[in-house]
């Protein structure tokens, strides 16, 4: 399915996920934390471009793995990305849902 975002129509699967990141700017990013009612800080961004890099890597995502990442704790992730912090940032940072999330 199509989405517009940021004056771009981007390809999303039905949770709303990027489902072609090459699509990705950060405008788009900017655009997916407003509709989830999250204005971005350089704090945001840090963890996006942490999330990106382990994408990049193909590593796995997981709360326990942001908690061990030294880029951020726990309760400030939850304080950035409230209701679902590692499901919202991924959806931002334009990455498929991690397979720990339900």
């Amino acid at each position: 399915m199509e989405k517009l975002i940021a004056q771009r129509t981007i390809s999303v699967n039905e949770e709303g996920y990027l489902t072609d990141f090459s699509q990705w700017t950060k405008e788009i990013g900017e655009g997916i934390a407003k509709e989830q009612d999250i204005a971005m800080t350089d704090r945001h961004w840090e963890v996006i471009d942490y999330i990106h890099d382990k994408f990049q890597k193909e590593e796995p995502l997981s709360i326990r793995g942001i908690k061990k990442s030294g880029v951020i704790n726990i309760k400030e992730f939850y304080k950035l990305f409230p209701g679902g912090p590692l499901k919202k940032a991924t959806m931002i940072a334009g990455i498929p849902k991690p397979k720990s999330c339900i």
